[in-house]
């Protein structure tokens, strides 16, 4: 079985490079042309995002021919398929990735709507790579699967509300609102429908962080143990700062700081930081 899934995943260059797993590229388009999301490394966006002001790019899913080239290509060995995507609630991909399996002719493709993005998703890829390693099958990772989209909990805060308003996810005056008061939002996936919620607000980057960890540690007692990613765009500090509250709060098993993938940045910018959240033990897989 092979794994496809998309650059939203945040998957690692070592994470590809080890796994094997294939990686269908977002699309972001500049003003002087489209590159695909891992074309850039995440500082050369960042730099490039900021230097644009006001302007900013857009993104674009895999086209379904795109998608369907992946798939032949996955199972052209007669191998079934495992593709794992970005959330339905936030993105077209994975409905357009069903109509892509659906012409697939070499072998078996199974679309998995993940519900999540960013960390959520690469706990999904990460740890169906590992369970097809131990020779589990299809059925028993979908399951894994599901017990880890309703486990995981992805969370983050801004430094600032542009992106987010210049990308037509929040109205202008709101984004106002929240500048004038120095509000940054805290912001989860609903893991029923693959949307943002707002989970809360706080005055300060310091402050909205300090409530993100709250919120992770009334999710997780501290008797289970967890895996962390912290993630962020360009805010290695803040972001160094929530990884040592959920050291304190929480009952870490393994935590690493890694970044927000260029495709998603462009909707939060360089100062995102953020969590990603779930049990060690789903991501513990038995022969």
């Amino acid at each position: 079985m092979k794994i496809v899934t998309d650059s939203a995943a945040d998957l690692t260059p070592e994470d590809i490079a080890e796994s094997h797993v294939i990686v269908a590229p977002l699309m972001i388009q500049f003003p002087d042309g489209e590159k695909a999301s891992n074309e850039l490394t995440p500082d050369e966006f960042y730099d490039r995002l900021t230097a644009m002001q006001p302007q900013i790019p857009t993104t674009a899913q895999p086209s379904g021919g795109m998608l369907w080239q992946i798939y032949e290509q996955a199972a052209s060995e007669g191998e079934d398929v495992l593709a794992i995507h970005i959330s339905s609630g936030l993105s077209g991909t994975a409905t357009t990735a069903q109509g892509a399996a659906a012409r697939t002719e070499n072998g078996r493709v199974t679309v998995f709507d993940s519900l999540t993005l960013s960390g959520g998703q690469r706990f999904q890829v990460l740890t169906a790579i590992k369970a097809i390693r131990a020779g589990w099958s299809l059925e028993r990772i979908l399951e894994r699967l599901d017990a880890l989209r309703k486990a995981t909990e992805v969370v983050f805060t801004l430094e600032t509300l542009t992106y987010l308003q210049r990308g037509g996810r929040i109205g202008r005056v709101q984004a106002l609102a929240g500048s004038l008061l120095n509000l940054k939002p805290v912001i989860h996936v609903n893991r029923a429908d693959g949307k943002y919620d707002t989970v809360g607000r706080a005055r300060g980057i310091k402050r909205a962080i300090e409530d993100l960890a709250r919120h992770l540690a009334g999710l997780y007692p501290k008797e289970t143990p967890v895996w962390v990613s912290v993630m962020h765009g360009q805010a290695e500090a803040q972001a160094q700062a929530l990884a040592d509250l959920l050291r304190e709060s929480l009952n870490v098993a393994k935590i690493e700081i890694l970044r927000v993938s260029p495709v998603l940045g462009v909707h939060t910018g360089p100062g995102v930081i953020g969590a990603t959240i779930t049990p060690m033990a789903l991501a513990e897989v038995e022969p």
